[in-house]
């Protein structure tokens, strides 16, 4: 069972509110035993400030000590007391303030919005508010706007609530209702379960990293473990701090809720696969390209194109001759990849991916029947397959003009049959890139094999990759995660 603990500095502070016996006051919170209740504590820190060695950096710090998930975290009140802003996307800003200002408002060079859990009374700056709230989780905030020639963020600050006038107080009162109703509607299962695992998943996905069936298998490796692992959405962010752990299984990109998810977790203290470091070494081709090539491994021979440098694609070919294969730096499941043979048909590929992309990869072609697939898990081999070329294509997905895609057949096999040399330059691959789960692909030409990506979100379908080992596939990652997940509980990193 989980207990809330809403705190708050003054017992005046929650006068306007009906008494709730999950609110207490700071100094009856600061004073409670410790220990000795096997029961998950989630903390709402209200103080009216979060002032370095104040009350209210003392709520969030012993919070942490206790192994309560409180919101502010002492890493957010750190964040917000730092002066520069804060990797919220603001390009859009000058235009959103402007056409929101009510009529009269071009005189006005200053601005603010009160954020209530992430949400604001200002359906315009609705998404700007979401995203303050995702880098700094902190119950009650201000963002405040100046004007020197355009908008500019130029503070973010905590409120307390007693700042808050009847209107105000009950925007939050709705709000904090909502949210704590969303982030604890579940009671966890402690007795029977000593780890909560969150599995990031899209349903609507069409090729997605893992299919229905290799999910269930994940959740009943987890059961074996003593772990619950609770598919969630993306819909979910504001659940993130109930669990012990993060699995990705949904398609990650650096520009979208799959890393955001990521990178909230590491800041929560959770284990993360794939954490935000993998997701950005991996999702771009190009920084892969560079890292294998820096690290003096292996990788087909490549050169990079520039939007609107024709001189440069005639010295590509040059260097490349024909065929070539051309690739956006963040395709995955062989989306934007092009094989061209001829300089037009590159001027014409090009053009087209240059509509996605400022840079675009020039590759030398490959040709084999198949690529390998290494599973790596913390270093280590998992699993080996061969993913044949899809028939009739060059690649091993084929996607069709109405947004199908056929794929090649496959062979899974045990690691230990697999080429010596494959094996030995997938682990090398990942090496620079962390200790998560990777896939990677590699071509192998008689003994030579080269690296062609790392996958930080590799696929694993039941019926593919776990044809050789099984359920042991899911139970080993589950064991890396309980692994982790008790060194975080004995406090020991690394």
């Amino acid at each position: 069972m989980t207990r809330l603990v809403i705190v708050v500095e003054k017992a005046s502070d929650w006068s306007s509110y009906y008494p709730s016996v999950d609110v207490m006051s700071a100094m009856d919170y600061l004073r409670e035993p410790v220990g000795g209740d096997d029961e998950r504590t989630h903390v709402i820190n209200l103080c009216r400030s979060y002032k370095y060695l104040g009350t209210g950096y003392y709520v969030s710090l012993l919070a942490e000590a206790r192994g309560h998930k409180v919101m502010p975290s002492v890493r957010t009140v750190n964040d917000l007391r730092r002066r520069s802003l804060y990797g919220v996307d603001i390009e859009d800003l000058n235009t959103k303030l402007t056409n929101f200002l009510p009529a009269g408002g071009r005189d006005t060079t200053d601005f603010g919005i009160l954020v209530y859990f992430g949400e604001t009374a200002y359906p315009a700056l609705q998404d700007l508010a979401r995203q303050v709230f995702e880098s700094f989780p902190c119950p009650l905030l201000r963002i405040e706007f100046e004007r020197d020639r355009v908008w500019q963020v130029s503070s973010i600050k905590p409120v307390g609530l007693q700042t808050l006038d009847d209107a105000q107080e009950d925007a939050f009162a709705e709000e904090l209702d909502r949210f704590s109703k969303k982030l604890w509607r579940k009671p966890r299962a402690r007795k029977l379960y000593r780890y909560d695992i969150a599995m990031l998943v899209d349903p609507a996905e069409q090729m997605p990293p893992s299919n229905k069936k290799a999910l269930k298998a994940f959740i009943a490796a987890g059961k074996e473990l003593g772990i619950e692992v609770d598919p969630i959405g993306k819909n979910d962010y504001q659940r993130l701090a109930e669990y012990d752990g993060l699995f990705i299984r949904e398609t990650t990109a650096s520009d979208n809720h799959t890393y955001r998810f990521s990178h909230r977790a590491e800041k929560e203290g959770m284990v993360v696969i794939d954490d935000p470091t993998s997701i950005l070494r991996c999702t771009n081709k190009i920084f892969l390209n560079d890292l294998m090539v820096s690290r003096k491994l292996a990788v087909p021979r490549t050169e990079i194109l520039y939007r609107d440098d024709s001189k440069g694609m005639k010295e590509v070919v040059a260097k490349l001759g024909f065929p070539l294969v051309l690739k956006i730096p963040d395709g995955s499941f062989s989306r934007g990849v092009v094989k061209v043979e001829s300089e037009q048909a590159l001027e014409q590929a090009a053009s087209g991916l240059f509509q996605h992309s400022a840079l675009l990869l020039a590759q030398e072609f490959v040709p084999t029947d198949f690529d390998w697939r290494i599973g790596v898990l913390n270093r280590e081999p998992l699993y080996a397959c061969k993913y044949y070329m899809s028939r009739g294509h060059w690649q091993i997905y084929n996607h069709g003009a109405k947004g199908t895609a056929k794929s090649g057949g496959f062979e899974t096999i045990a690691v230990k049959d697999a080429p010596a040399e494959v094996v030995k330059l997938a682990l090398k691959a990942t090496q620079p890139i962390g200790d998560g789960l990777y896939g990677v692909d590699l071509k192998q030409v008689g003994n030579k094999p080269v690296v062609i990506e790392v996958n930080d979100n590799p696929s694993i379908d039941a019926g593919v990759e776990d044809a050789h080992l099984g359920d042991a596939l899911y139970l080993q990652i589950m064991q890396e995660f309980l692994r982790r997940m008790e060194r975080k509980r004995q406090g020991i990193t690394g």
